[in-house]
């Protein structure tokens, strides 16, 4: 029987990832806060 979770960094990355976070407006907002890191 296959596991639930097949893990796939590709889709994690475009769901997840840097350029997904830049479409939002979560950087922005980081960024004005002073985040020292604004994403995993």
């Amino acid at each position: 029987m296959k596991r639930t979770y097949q893990p796939n960094n590709r889709k994690k990355a475009k769901k997840h990832g840097f350029f997904a976070r830049k479409e939002t407006n979560i950087l922005k907002r980081r960024r004005k806060k002073g985040r020292k890191q604004l994403c995993k």
